[in-house]
């Protein structure tokens, strides 16, 4: 019962930001898709001589190509360019008669257009809509999330265990460069098949799976504090990152590698936000429904205790590391996929937001306590604040200290509880 409370309470939350960032975000728009296109088609006489105008641009193109299919027949001309290119469509029509001229916002106000009489000029109806809300920028967030969300997975296992890992961001950022440079060094770059990209995946994510099971073994046998080790990881990884990439980008890659960083496959839903809800689904089940995650749960709340327990501390609090290190090596490859390119600039400040995701779900940085939707939600919830103070213009520096704030917070109350 407290489970669904809590996941309710943030899910509120985060519709209030969303209602909040929707009221502040409120744009006039001209609509150009094809509901508009048909409204604007069916007041038009059937035998009326329609000519279309718009620029040369996708969105434009695409809104004649509705009014094409909307007007069928009485499409007698149909401009895409400038005003100069209007004007010969004028001199073609004329003689043959002209009753109508469907544009844009833009084109509709073409001045070539302002001496015709007997001519009228149609454009889409305006209307006020939120800017947070448009399907493109919601799935612009999503897909902004995905990789945080990805890294905000194994912080959670990490911190549920009572550690914490200051080197995700430079393992995101080793598996980037390494993928990069085994394609491009043993599989010919943009030649490289379908199987050798995913060699090469599997190479940058292995590495960084080994690299969060060295820093477990390191903090279980020789007891050292978990920040220390991580922040020396941290430091090692990012200069073996830049050192393998000699300090630059590493782009030689090929064109279908952007499949799961930028494909949309279902629904036109990006693939890595797919990827990131079945991790998530898989994550909570082995949270909730195996005795890992219930070891978990127990090395996080007292060692100590499930040490007499009969359960292995040391072994679960490994394998947590190197869980960790394995999802920020599958964030590398997500987002060199997503950038097409390897460098060791990826990831700055990633493992500070991977944290935060996992503190604003309800993840006690005491260990013991923390769920994945929580966690899920909590990556929501920085995305649409940073999302929201982006469209409002709010200047970066500002919206560190914002962050910050809500960071404050989250902690002040999961210690209050």
């Amino acid at each position: 019962m407290n489970f669904w409370k809590e996941q309710l309470s943030r899910l509120a939350a985060l519709l209030v930001l969303a209602v909040f960032f929707s009221v502040m975000t409120r744009r006039e728009e001209f609509p150009q898709d094809a509901a508009a296109a048909r409204e604007l088609v069916s007041g038009l006489a059937k035998d009326a001589k329609v000519m279309v105008a718009v620029r040369s641009i996708a969105e434009d193109k695409a809104f004649a190509e509705a009014l094409k299919a909307e007007l069928g027949p009485r499409a007698v001309e149909v401009v895409t360019g400038e005003p100069r290119d209007a004007r010969k469509a004028l001199d073609r029509v004329t003689a043959t008669g002209l009753d109508v001229i469907i544009g844009t916002q833009v084109t509709a106000e073409w001045l070539v257009f302002s001496d015709l009489k007997d001519v009228k000029i149609l454009k889409p109806s305006s209307r006020t809509w939120p800017v947070f809300l448009t399907r493109d920028n919601l799935l612009n967030i999503a897909s902004q999330i995905a990789v945080i969300a990805i890294l905000a997975i194994g912080m959670t296992v990490v911190i549920i265990a009572g550690g914490i890992d200051l080197s995700v961001g430079s393992l995101l950022a080793l598996s980037a460069v390494v993928t990069t440079l085994i394609l491009r060094d043993a599989f010919g770059g943009e030649k490289a098949s379908s199987v050798q990209m995913m060699l090469a995946s599997l190479g940058g994510i292995g590495l960084c799976a080994a690299s969060g099971w060295l820093a477990g073994s390191i903090i279980t046998k020789l007891r050292m504090p978990p920040f220390i080790v991580t922040l020396a990881m941290m430091l090692v990884g990012s200069g073996l990152a830049y050192r393998l990439a000699d300090n630059q980008s590493v782009y030689q890659v090929p064109e279908s590698f952007i499949w799961l960083g930028r494909g949309a496959d279902l629904m036109n839903v990006p693939n890595a936000v797919v990827l990131m809800l079945l991790l998530y689904a898989a994550a909570h089940g082995m949270m909730t429904q195996t005795a890992f995650g219930r070891h978990l749960y127990a090395v996080g709340g007292n060692a100590e205790a499930a040490m007499v327990s009969g359960v292995p501390v040391k072994r679960v609090t490994v394998m947590a590391y190197a869980l960790c290190g394995l999802l920020a090596g599958l964030g590398g490859v997500v987002m060199a996929s997503q950038l097409k390119s390897g460098s060791g600039m990826f990831g700055a400040k990633y493992e500070l937001y991977a944290i935060a995701a996992a503190v604003v779900g309800g993840t006690s940085l005491s260990g013991g306590r923390g769920t994945m939707p929580g966690t899920l939600i909590g990556a929501f919830i920085i995305a649409v604040i940073q999302n929201g103070m982006n469209l409002t213009n709010v200047e970066s520096n500002t919206q560190n200290i914002v962050l910050g704030l809500v960071i404050l917070a989250a902690v002040a109350m999961e210690r209050k509880k």
